[in-house]
């Protein structure tokens, strides 16, 4: 199974302009490539392939003889890039986007690559072996390395291998979840996590920085040195969110061999302008990402309801529908004499439709299956 490791690179001046450069190539080769690409369905209505396009890479040379100081092997993986991101765009996906050196930036090496788990040092083409912070161990078939740099300037390797991941022991326990705003997320145990809103925390020192960055010229060092500090902070948060879900993923993943959860639309939920910035900042679709890889390694199971199932207005001990439930409504009781916590009930309701113990049918998902209908919310 393939699984990729994340280190921190450590870098002298003279690597770190050999990446710069690599990294401008491969981004001119994409932005040529998709232009390419697009003039040539534009005048043919046909389809140009990554193979035609990576031909015409000796002729790009000799008019860019720069693109000859980095490796070849980047720029091959760059038009295929660009004519995956192309190919997504036809199942659904946004439509591929130039690139520009104001964001991270990457290149991919998949041949005259090694590693050196002893001395933390990894083998580059062209640049010879560079070093990097281990934290973690890792074994397997090396597959890929991925040089990549964020907007703060930091180096980073992404080492992709082929390994085996030992599945965790099979357990008796099986646990329903309801995602919300004011709890990050409640179980069908009772058991509640309140959302720590870490960009809405931090929203008074982003405002801050991004206010002094205003007030500086354009392009000057003190425009520049500002734009670093929001930088910084947008890290910092992006940081704790993903520590934060990361833990939680994982805790789950441990304690139980099935995880029901709904489909929530979280594309079409983020166009309401009162809920989005709520929305964005607890990290739900990178959770059940988290869940779902996390559950295929260690031979767990994701089971998703569909997102129209009424889980909070349905009695989980009789399964009446309370159609009077207003979203300002915490608890409620219902006619068979049950007093419900809205959200400790959805989650129930959850459980038992997706371990199949709900007398009423409803459809259940494959996982990564999304149905294309929209849902308006109202208020937080």
């Amino acid at each position: 199974m393939l699984k990729s490791f994340k280190y921190k690179l450590n870098l002298n001046k003279k690597q770190r302009e050999y990446f710069d450069k690599t990294f401008g190539c491969t981004r001119l080769i994409y932005n040529l490539a998709l232009a390419a690409k697009i003039q040539y369905y534009q005048s043919t209505k046909q389809s140009l392939s990554a193979y035609d396009l990576i031909n015409q890479l000796k002729d790009l040379k000799n008019g860019y003889p720069f693109l000859k100081e980095v490796s070849n092997m980047t720029l091959q993986q760059s038009i295929l890039n660009m004519d995956k991101a192309y190919q997504n765009f036809y199942k659904g996906f946004g439509f591929p986007k130039f690139k520009n050196k104001h964001s991270s930036q990457s290149c991919k090496y998949n041949q005259a690559i090694d590693v050196n788990l002893k001395e933390h040092k990894i083998l580059i083409p062209k640049i010879g072996w560079i070093n990097f912070y281990r934290d973690k161990p890792f074994n397997g078939e090396l597959k890929s390395i991925t040089i990549s740099k964020n907007t703060l300037g930091y180096y980073f390797t992404s080492i992709l291998v082929d390994t085996e991941i030992p599945k965790l022991e099979q357990i008796n326990a099986e646990i329903g979840i309801d995602l919300g705003l004011k709890h990050f997320m409640v179980d069908s145990n009772g058991y509640k996590i309140d959302n720590p809103r870490y960009f809405i925390s931090a929203q008074k020192n982003l405002k801050k920085h991004q206010r002094r960055l205003s007030r500086k010229v354009k392009g000057s060092n003190r425009y520049n040195k500002q734009k670093l500090k929001v930088a910084k902070c947008h890290y910092k948060i992006s940081n704790q969110r993903k520590d934060f879900l990361h833990k939680l993923s994982s805790k789950l993943i441990n304690e139980n061999q099935v995880i029901c959860l709904e489909d929530l639309n979280v594309s079409d939920m983020i166009k309401n302008h009162n809920l989005s910035k709520s929305i964005s900042d607890a990290g739900w679709s990178e959770f059940v990402r988290q869940l779902k890889y996390k559950a295929l390694w260690y031979g767990r199971e994701i089971k998703q309801i569909d997102r129209f199932y009424p889980s909070s207005k349905t009695c989980n001990s009789c399964e009446l529908v309370n159609q009077e439930l207003k979203l300002e409504d915490r608890e409620w009781i219902c006619e068979c004499g049950v007093k419900h916590d809205r959200d400790i009930n959805a989650a129930k309701n959850i459980l038992k439709i997706g371990t199949g113990n709900a007398s009423k049918n409803v459809e259940l998902l494959p996982i990564g299956k999304t149905v294309k209908r929209s849902i308006k919310l109202k208020m937080v």
